[in-house]
């Protein structure tokens, strides 16, 4: 039944006024072009390979595409049925491919006919009636239909101007016999080959490419050349080709091949209009297992880098990032930025948060880019809207809010990874993981925890635990950083008595106090009636750049859980964290500086004390031994 519709419609098609099938395209190209899905794949695959192009240019690219799709649909459809003569007046044979055929006849050689996904492609078919000489033994592989019946017309009406059509499931053999008989073998030259291909670049973005063009070409030192229509008008066709002086081995014909197409593309507007840019050209890790760790099972890119000239990779994938909102998670993922940055060489991170985190990713230098969140009102969300013509291939949210959420599908962003809490869903998302349920959170560290989630989609590079920077130590006389209040739970602050007396029972150390504007009324208490050259208060009167060079400042820190806390850790300053009712092990600091936790005695590993009961004399003390080791 469908092959009897299929060759109806052929039929019709072959019969049709041009004049209406030129219309047909207009139409249909427009509604592919229209279709939500197809449109955002032609948009995003255009603007990452022309990024200076404006989006008027892309949009108005886009529809060509589209409608020279339709048009080789409908040339496909109707080829069965168009007659000899129409053929040879639609087809025409560049002065190249006719020399070429010509010598092929004459003296045959091992030759490699390479196809790349131009639109016509029906037209390859159609030498044997067009050559000028005998084309001698030409098998073309392809890919079967799934309808036996379907296949065998297909097969039928492809073969009858001399060309053996070569399946991909039975036919490679054949193909081995074809070339060791100094016959000619085409072939499609794929840039989303997925498992079947090898990690190259193709217009600064990795693609994984058919190395199978290298390994015929290796194998029988067969002459290597691409083949490509191009389109005069509607249904009027030139058929032409270049010759490749290409390296004798698979690596070199990849890349000489990818080179090639990428020339085509850039330099010749015409015959890039024809590549099928509805198709997702850069498919490397579609398996979401994968997504954050760039592999293969072949890797040409280092050969592809050192024939380009280039120093590293390109960072063209588009990996954005939506921060945590509190200072102390942000920089706990920091470790983890650190790691999707090694373990992606061609992602371009773009950060997403408030606006006050930008100078501490800048200090960490593992964000291309940072987007501040912006004010919230009417135009929120709208602002996350406008994103998506930023074509971003992957969102990462360390946040667990419908408002996070929320943002990452309004950007139009089709895979979207998060991590779901027990007992809440979170359905906009693409990607998501839940922790084993054997696994207690309230024993497991937030970053083990991130860790875990990013390494089920394919993460494979630990968490980076190195001080952010290469500060020098600070002067033996540093003063000690005090942190009194919190950012949001008034149980986590130490008693303001206790700060006074701590600060009693070390003289001769002078003292930096540092919080919000929020805490300004408990520093202004814990400060009161020392001399400000002993205890200076800079409680709200800091930004963050200013905030981190104080605190790089300081030969030792003593702060409540709070966003500092980590911040002073991550700055590599040694750290003594005081922990009540809150959890260490899920939340105390995370890279490698000189930290020790102090709680209540009682108070269990997890947390649940009152910090009224961790005395001034166990904090003093524990000070004086970090001063020590920090030889002061």
């Amino acid at each position: 039944m469908l092959t009897s519709l299929l060759k109806t419609l052929g039929w019709l098609i072959a019969h049709s006024p041009e004049a209406v099938l030129r219309g047909l395209c207009v139409v249909l190209g427009e509604v592919v072009c229209r279709l939500p899905r197809r449109r955002h794949v032609l948009l995003s695959n255009l603007h990452h390979a022309f990024p200076d192009r404006p989006r008027a240019w892309h949009a108005r690219f886009a529809r060509e595409s589209s409608r020279r799709l339709i048009e080789t649909a409908l040339l496909s459809a109707a080829s069965p049925f168009l007659s000899d003569d129409r053929l040879r007046g639609m087809i025409t044979l560049s002065p190249a491919v006719t020399a070429y055929l010509r010598e092929q006849a004459a003296h045959p050689r091992p030759t490699l006919i390479v196809a790349a996904h131009f639109a016509y492609w029906e037209v390859l078919t159609f030498m044997g009636l067009l050559s000028p000489a005998p084309i001698g033994t030409f098998g073309v592989i392809f890919r079967p239909l799934r309808n036996p019946e379907l296949d065998a017309f297909v097969q039928r009406t492809r073969e009858r101007f001399g060309m053996q059509l070569l399946s991909r499931k039975n036919g490679f053999q054949d193909a081995l016999r074809i070339l060791r008989g100094n016959g000619t073998v085409g072939l499609l030259f794929d840039q989303s080959a997925g498992d079947r291909g090898a990690l190259t670049l193709l217009l600064g973005r990795v693609c994984s490419s058919t190395e199978l063009a290298g390994l015929l070409a290796a194998k029988y030192q067969a002459e290597v050349r691409p083949l490509y229509p191009r389109r005069l008008g509607f249904w009027r066709i030139s058929v032409e080709t270049d010759l490749l002086d290409t390296p004798p081995d698979v690596v070199g014909t990849t890349l000489a091949l990818n080179r090639w197409l990428e020339n085509k593309l850039l330099t010749d507007e015409n015959q890039a209009a024809s590549w099928l840019w509805s198709h997702n050209r850069w498919r490397t890790q579609d398996v979401a297992e994968r997504r954050f760790h760039l592999a293969q099972k072949r890797d040409f890119l280092a050969a592809d880098i050192a024939a380009r000239g280039l120093p590293a990779l390109p960072r063209r994938t588009r990996i954005f990032v939506r921060l945590p909102n509190w200072l102390g998670d942000v920089v706990m993922a920091l470790p983890l930025l650190r790691a999707l940055r090694a373990g992606r060489p061609d992602a371009e991170l773009t950060c997403i948060g408030k606006g006050a985190f930008a100078p501490l990713l800048a200090t960490a230098g593992v964000a291309d880019h940072y987007i501040p969140l912006p004010p919230r009102g009417p135009g929120y969300f709208r602002f996350f809207y406008r994103l998506r013509h930023a074509f971003p291939d992957t969102y990462l949210l360390f946040t667990q809010s419908s408002r996070g959420d929320i943002e990452a599908r309004l950007t139009g962003c089709r895979q979207r990874f998060g991590l779901l809490r027990s007992g809440h869903r979170r359905p906009l998302l693409t990607h998501a993981w839940a922790a084993p349920a054997d696994v207690d959170p309230s024993r497991q560290h937030q970053l083990e925890q991130w860790s875990q989630f990013l390494a089920y989609f394919g993460l494979l590079e630990k968490a980076d635990r190195r001080p952010l920077g290469e500060a020098a130590p600070p002067a033996a006389n540093g003063p000690i950083g005090l942190i009194a209040g919190s950012e949001n739970t008034p149980a986590k602050r130490w008693p303001v008595a206790h700060w006074r007396a701590l600060i009693e029972q070390l003289p001769g150390h002078t003292f930096e106090l540092f919080g919000t504007a929020a805490d300004r009324a408990i520093t202004t208490q814990i400060s009161d009636g020392f001399s400000p050259d002993r205890v200076s208060d800079h409680a709200g009167s800091t930004d963050l750049p200013a905030y981190i060079a104080r605190l790089r400042a300081c030969r030792l820190l003593v702060s409540n859980d709070t966003g500092g806390l980590h911040l002073a850790n991550a700055l590599g300053v040694p750290t003594i964290g005081l922990f009540g009712p809150t959890n260490p092990l899920r939340t105390a600091p995370v890279f490698d500086a000189p930290f020790t936790l102090l709680q209540p005695p009682g108070c269990p590993p997890h947390g649940g004390g009152s910090l009224a009961d961790l005395s001034p004399a166990t904090v003093g003390e524990t000070v004086r031994v970090a001063l020590r080791g920090t030889g002061a």
